[in-house]
């Protein structure tokens, strides 16, 4: 079976989008985001932390694409306290220019879940449910499949070594123009199976000079059954700069 996801997530990697005729604006058929956020303290207290992210858009046809690569890593006097890799792709083709079909992969590397990495996948309809040039609403809904491989001490405490669900999936994605140089955005994402797995993303991005932002963004992930001492409700709270291309 995790052959089976990484293929899909090669396969799809071509074809990832959000339905909508201004998915690249203007002319182009290509842009993207660049964020990145640093923090640094020494002296009595010795931390760093880092976060980067990569997000790709590509009008291909009837297909809008878009390809993720994202990381987090934090470090408290020596000890890492957090470290998560994601990259993703979802293929959206348009059949309308409100409606059409998606197809998604990602691959999850965070130790501090108890997991080496968790790989998903889904396909389905989605479907734009309101739109004017300020503000959109998105929203998907199929079904999808997550596999999960424990990490040694995991396995051992829960007595096997991997976990696999098929899933009803569900994304409700909203962004709005407050000024000409600022916007809010708010995403949520669902995986129930034998499992809720959940993921909000709140952000707001406001522009500093030309393509340069300040990105001010909380991210909760919840798993309503986690494994042995970890807890269901991860919290994330970052401040990046973004360059928009």
């Amino acid at each position: 079976m995790k052959k089976v996801l990484t293929a899909a997530l090669l396969m799809t990697a071509p074809f990832m989008a959000t339905a909508g005729a201004d998915f690249v604006k203007g002319d182009r058929t290509f842009a993207g985001e660049a964020e990145l956020g640093a923090t640094l303290t020494t002296g009595n207290t010795e931390t760093s932390s880092f976060k980067g992210r990569l997000n790709l858009k590509h009008e291909l046809g009837d297909w809008e694409n878009q390809y993720l690569l994202e990381g987090l890593y934090k470090e408290d006097t020596g000890s890492v306290t957090a470290k998560r890799y994601l990259a993703g792709a979802q293929g959206n083709y348009k059949m309308t220019d409100s409606s059409y079909l998606f197809a998604n992969a990602s691959y999850e590397v965070d130790p501090f879940t108890g997991y080496d990495y968790t790989l998903s996948g889904a396909a389905g309809y989605g479907h734009r449910l309101y739109d004017t040039s300020k503000t959109f609403l998105d929203v998907e809904v199929g079904p999808g499949y997550i596999y999960q491989r424990l990490d040694t001490e995991q396995a051992l405490i829960e007595g096997y070594d991997t976990n696999d669900s098929v899933v009803a999936h569900g994304v409700i994605n909203f962004e709005t123009e407050i000024t000409e140089t600022s916007k809010f955005q708010q995403r949520f994402v669902a995986d129930y199976g034998d499992k809720l797995d959940a993921r909000s993303e709140t952000s707001l991005t406001a522009n500093i000079i030309g393509a340069l932002a300040m990105k001010f963004a909380i991210i909760v992930r919840y798993n309503s059954e986690p494994l042995d001492d970890k807890k269901s409700t991860d919290t994330e709270t970052n401040m990046t700069l973004l360059y928009a291309f």
